[in-house]
């Protein structure tokens, strides 16, 4: 193998001269092409030849592996179409639709697609045959994420991937975003300005059910200074049980960042107190009853769950309080055992979810017992008939 490679670096030599002058407009060209923008293609191969200064050397010592016969002979056993590139698929993502979208090649077979989200992690996508795009779940992108096409070309599969980015200077997104559901039909969405963010900052909520793909831009703004910071709704008919929340941002001195987020509405959904409490007491015993709050859906009674505060009230003030905890039923109630004589007490109750603890407003107190105090008695003195009158005025 010594000899051919004299003969090569020889040859070389020789063709030296052409190739600084080449050489130049070659690395410029070069780098250019090697540039990646903010959302480009990066392909997942062999790498591309270089420009510079060490690619005379590395195409010396391949020219010289390939002239010495052992390695020929190896090379001829192997299919040497796949060290050749593969050309870019033109990858596009619809962050609306969630859908990955490439150019169909002639004599190729995709694999599969996958998400790489930084929360939940790879989304993989088995694709059929002929298919050159994939659908994947609703999840926030605010993060940026990855997608990646795997692509079987010549029985090597060669992984393309695409970058998504959030455009926009670091730390201008709305922030601290929350929204809650309250007396079945209100919503209320609230959010902070990015610490970044310039003075001339102006936010925009738009909010999309999942299951139809209406979107709606927030109809009564919040503002605080002249800066959306939150949205009031008073219309959620358009609601489904998913909704993705989106919040936009304009400026004249720089670009905003974004910030979406998926919520459901059981999980935002703030219940109210529950309806027609009642308390009925006999004599060791007062039983307290209550019908489920209306919500922004039709739940069952055991997806509820109630705590209740009982007082007990001495000279006007509060004493004795209890906070008991029941969980929903058909019946909702609660025996308290009191028994008589029994002070006056009240009681409050309040609602949450039976699985996520998230405590609504309480309801008015209801009083039930007697205005006297507990364990007072009043004593009647009964004196034989003939000593009427004859008591000391």
């Amino acid at each position: 193998m010594s000899l051919q490679c004299n003969q090569c670096a020889h040859f070389l030599t020789q063709q030296r001269a052409v190739q600084d002058n080449n050489q130049m407009s070659e690395r410029q060209e070069t780098e250019e092409a090697n540039r990646w923008p903010e959302r480009s293609l990066v392909q997942w191969g062999l790498p591309h030849p270089s420009g510079r200064p060490t690619r005379l050397v590395a195409t010396t010592v391949l020219l010289c592996m390939l002239l010495d016969p052992v390695i020929l002979q190896t090379l001829g056993h192997q299919d040497l179409t796949t060290v050749e590139g593969f050309p870019s698929l033109n990858m596009k993502f619809d962050s609306r639709r969630m859908e990955l979208s490439w150019d169909c090649k002639e004599n190729t077979t995709y694999l599969e697609c996958v998400m790489v989200h930084k929360e939940k992690g790879p989304i993989e996508i088995m694709l059929k045959e002929n298919e050159c795009h994939c659908k994947f779940p609703d999840y926030s992108l605010h993060e940026g994420v990855t997608f990646m096409v795997k692509v079987n070309s010549v029985q090597r599969p060669i992984p393309e991937t695409l970058v998504y980015t959030n455009p926009g200077g670091k730390g201008t997104a709305a922030q601290n975003f929350s929204c809650f559901i309250y007396n079945a039909n209100f919503m209320n969405c609230t959010w902070a300005k990015g610490q970044a963010a310039p003075d001339d900052v102006q936010y925009f909520l738009y909010i999309r059910d999942l299951k139809q793909r209406r979107e709606r831009e927030c109809p009564h703004y919040l503002e605080d200074s002249g800066t959306h910071v939150g949205c009031h709704l008073e219309d959620l008919s358009g609601l489904a049980y998913y909704n993705y929340f989106l919040v936009n941002g304009t400026s004249q001195r720089t670009g905003i960042q974004f910030f979406d987020s998926i919520l459901s509405w059981k999980k935002i959904e703030i219940y109210s107190p529950p309806n027609n409490i009642s308390v009925h007491c006999n004599v060791s015993h007062c039983l307290i009853q209550w019908e489920k709050p209306v919500t922004r859906h039709a739940l069952s009674n055991r997806e509820f769950k109630y705590q209740l505060d009982i007082q007990r009230l001495k000279n006007k003030e509060h004493s004795g309080n209890q906070l008991i905890e029941v969980s929903g039923n058909w019946e909702n109630k609660h025996n308290f055992p009191s028994p008589e004589p029994r002070a006056k007490h009240t009681v409050k109750i309040r609602t949450s979810d039976a699985r996520i603890q998230r405590w609504g407003s309480w309801s008015q107190p209801v009083e039930f017992g007697s205005s006297f105090k507990a364990g007072c008695h009043v004593m009647v003195w009964a004196l034989p008939r003939a000593l009427w009158g004859k008591v000391p005025g």
